[in-house]
């Protein structure tokens, strides 16, 4: 972990009456992953094709691995490498091909693209099919291919937007798997992603945008923490949900959510505070509350993204 590989300071961005970004401030550090989530509209894709050089920012600085997006967009170009949501290769040649010809378009030479292509290949496990068509790879593959094509040069930040989407679970572990090689190597990697759980396992920080802005950021732990313990009651008669939610709330000082169909109350504890099970046990009790079971967990990251949005209707892409 080195000095801030993206820093991102008030930027703005229009598209005509829509305010896609409203002063987002970012900082990611280098050498780490960073997961930029929010809801649909929040801003996520605009602020990777403004970082990417894609799109010019309407107002705001923004720079990665050192230089402005805005006035020193070749350099930063040379930097990085993006993998967008649908995979961009020719799948009329084979891997090897695909890696070659991008060598050679980013100037590395006949011979220094065939190096280069051998090595990304056998590296992330692609060299037993690097010369089938890439028409003939699973989805995973493709995607894996394309995540490789975009270090053919060696970026120093690497942007991946969605880059799991429609695969299935091997598949998803085995881009996971990519992930976690790069980061080790020291790339800095910016993920933007629709699985709460891929941000949970991947991230180093996690950013939440909504509205163009960012309104959380920290740790997959801390932000688990800032929204406190989940404290469920699970009863043996529905008629008892009002009065258990007036005991929650009376723990936790947050407003507990009913659920009628599971005869189930929760909420977060707030403010700094703490419930222990023998004393939400005791209140209940007094209360003449049969409960058929009493939980405290820690909140999930999808739990952590619905309490930071306010808005249980909303959903990532």
């Amino acid at each position: 972990m080195g000095s801030a590989a993206i820093t991102v300071t008030g930027l703005h961005k229009r598209f005509g009456k829509t305010h896609a970004l409203r002063g987002l401030d970012l900082t990611v550090d280098g050498g780490t992953v960073c997961g930029l989530l929010g809801p649909n509209g929040a801003g996520k894709t605009t602020a990777v094709r403004v970082l990417a050089t894609l799109a010019a920012p309407t107002a705001g600085h923004a720079s990665v691995a050192g230089y402005d997006v805005v006035r020193r967009p070749d350099e930063v170009r040379h930097r990085i490498g993006f993998t967008g949501q649908h995979a961009a290769l020719d799948e009329g040649i084979t891997g090897r091909q695909n890696l070659r010809l991008l060598g050679r378009l980013r100037h590395l030479g006949a011979r220094g693209a065939r190096q280069r292509a051998d090595e990304l290949l056998e590296r992330f496990d692609l060299a037993d099919a690097a010369d089938r068509l890439v028409r003939t790879y699973s989805g995973g593959m493709r995607r894996r291919l394309d995540m490789i094509a975009s270090l053919i040069t060696r970026p120093e930040v690497l942007f991946l937007d969605e880059p799991t989407t429609g695969l299935d679970p091997r598949s998803r572990n085995e881009i996971w798997a990519t992930v976690r090689q790069l980061a080790d190597d020291g790339t800095t990697v910016l993920l933007t992603t629709q699985y709460l759980d891929e941000a949970d396992q991947l991230a180093d920080d996690i950013v939440v945008v909504d509205h163009g802005i960012v309104i959380a950021s920290g740790s997959p732990d801390e932000l688990k923490e800032a929204i406190g313990v989940r404290v469920e009651a699970t009863l043996a008669d529905a008629a008892h949900l009002e009065s258990t939610a007036r005991i929650l709330r009376g723990l936790t000082g947050c407003l507990p959510t009913i659920e009628a169909d599971e005869q189930r109350v929760s909420a977060n504890t707030g403010g700094g505070r703490t419930v222990s099970l023998p004393r939400l046990v005791r209140e209940l009790d007094a209360a003449g509350v049969d409960a058929v079971d009493v939980a405290l967990r820690r909140p999930s990251l999808d739990e952590v993204f619905l309490t930071l949005t306010g808005d249980n209707e909303k959903s990532l892409a």
